[in-house]
């Protein structure tokens, strides 16, 4: 192990340590636990937006995929940017002002309050799939983490596991929704200069761009976003695009970071601020993936490093420390962000729903901090077993997520005919199709499917429903 390496990862600690004591006496409540009093400005809330969707799938699934595959993968990346984009344009302004003025703290309160679900049933099934899902992103976080340890400083895979995991039950367990909007805007800006900083070094060790693609060109590997435009082509680029794209208007550790932002009116400047950090993100994540093609020609034993064996073959030690603490950042970002999403769920909508009613707002936090322990637990042994990549489980719960809720929170925002019941098969159909399709097919996502077949039975469910009513009539 490095001396400088691990005096990076201390600073690194010490400084998230220090955001979560200064925030920590902020947390006097649920309401400022779990939403932040709704009153976070335009910068916290596109940042947080922002970092608590890019996870280590930024440092290790995206650029494994350019890396195996080449430019046209880069589709993957443009999908996301352009879909953030319309889930700012359209989602977020609405769903800030709906779930205030209906005073839900979670999405999925506000679907029981919006379809006038008295039994209960609609965020039970809501916070079902959430957590079934997010078991398994949480799990991608730390397979991450024990690979990245491992890789770097010699540590076991488990132990890596641990170290992650503690880090971020400790700043949720603390301080809640606005220790992790503070803790998102310093990573934010600290793995944003890592990303474009490492290729623009590599840049000029390669000589430009040129030479690079000259490898790819020789590896046979995809040297273009448009290698033709048959059929086949258009077919793919909409796969790979639509198939991570869609899945935004469904996260609800994104959609909760719109309903955070104290003033609606500020929403489309935390929307072009967000934009730009994706944008120039994913673009450093994007020339990682290509030069890795061009300094490991002959491939290397776990794809999913190639970021670390950048660095690690390629810069000083120091930057080692400093990738180190970028993943950690952008991991530690998005488990946060999903882990008070979940436990947010069991406080408000479980314990709070079914079990005591009358809990005080010090019972509910309460019952928040014990789910963070909880959850984070589940999550640790899920990653435990390592039961797939990093990209798979990602890909896996986003398409899951997205699927299952991704359409009712857009029909629920434009369409007003959606019903209970709608909403309810809806759901269900959304999760369903997305958690088994990929057992049936591998070419089309399973967002795809899941997204579109959720969207028929909301607007079926909903005609029925208008007929019946004009029957009766």
């Amino acid at each position: 192990m490095k001396f400088l390496e691990i005096a990076t990862f201390i600073i690194y600690f010490l400084s998230i340590i220090a955001i979560s004591l200064i925030t920590y006496k902020k947390q006097k409540s649920d309401t400022s636990y779990v939403l932040g009093n709704r009153s976070l400005n335009f910068w916290l809330t596109a940042l947080s937006a922002h970092a608590s969707d890019m996870s280590n799938w930024l440092f290790m699934g995206f650029p494994m995929i350019v890396f195996t595959s080449g430019v046209f993968q880069i589709w993957a990346g443009i999908g996301l940017v352009a879909f953030m984009f319309l889930n700012w344009q359209f989602i977020a302004p609405k769903i800030r002002a709906e779930t205030e003025k209906m005073n839900n703290l979670t999405i999925y309160s506000y679907f029981e309050t919006k379809f006038k679900d008295d039994s209960n049933i609609l965020k039970m099934l809501s916070a079902l799939l959430s957590l079934v899902f997010y078991l398994f992103y949480i799990s991608a976080g730390l397979v991450g983490l024990g690979l990245l340890v491992e890789s770097l400083f010699g540590f076991s895979y488990f132990t890596g596991i641990i170290i992650g995991l503690l880090i971020v039950v400790f700043y949720v367990f603390l301080g809640g929704y606005i220790t992790v909007a503070w803790i998102d805007i310093f990573q934010g800006f600290f793995l944003l200069g890592v990303i474009l900083y490492i290729p623009a070094i590599l840049l000029i060790k390669t000589g430009g761009l040129g030479p690079v693609m000259e490898v790819i060109k020789l590896k046979e590997l995809s040297t273009s976003l448009f290698p033709d435009f048959s059929i086949n082509t258009v077919l793919q680029i909409i796969f790979i695009s639509a198939g991570w794209g869609l899945g935004y208007f469904g996260q609800p550790h994104i959609i909760t970071k719109f309903m955070g932002i104290k003033n609606v009116k500020e929403i489309p400047k935390a929307k072009y601020l967000g934009i730009t950090w994706q944008f120039l993100a994913l673009g450093g994540a994007a020339l990682l993936g290509l030069l890795g093609i061009y300094f490991f020609r002959n491939g290397i034993d776990n794809s999913e490093l190639i970021v670390i064996e950048l660095v690690k073959n390629n810069l000083a030690p120091l930057f080692s420390g400093l990738v180190l603490c970028a993943i950690l950042a952008a991991t530690t970002n998005v488990m946060a962000a999903q882990i008070l999403v979940v436990a947010s769920s069991m406080s408000e909508d479980f314990y709070k729903g079914f079990f005591k009613k009358t809990a005080t707002h010090l019972e509910v936090l309460k019952i928040s901090r014990i789910s963070v322990i909880v959850i984070s637990l589940i999550a640790y042994f899920i990653a435990y077993f390592k039961i797939s990549t990093i990209y798979e489980l990602v890909f896996y719960s986003w398409s899951g997520l997205g699927a299952s809720f991704g359409p009712l929170i857009l029909l629920s925002l434009y369409y007003k005919k959606v019903n209970r019941i709608g909403a309810f098969f809806g759901i269900l159909t959304g999760g369903l199709v997305a958690g088994i399709w990929p057992l049936f097919n591998k070419t089309v996502p399973s967002m795809i499917p899941g997204f579109f077949f959720s969207l028929i039975v909301i607007y079926l469910f909903a005609q029925i429903k208008q007929r019946h009513t004009y029957g009766k009539e």
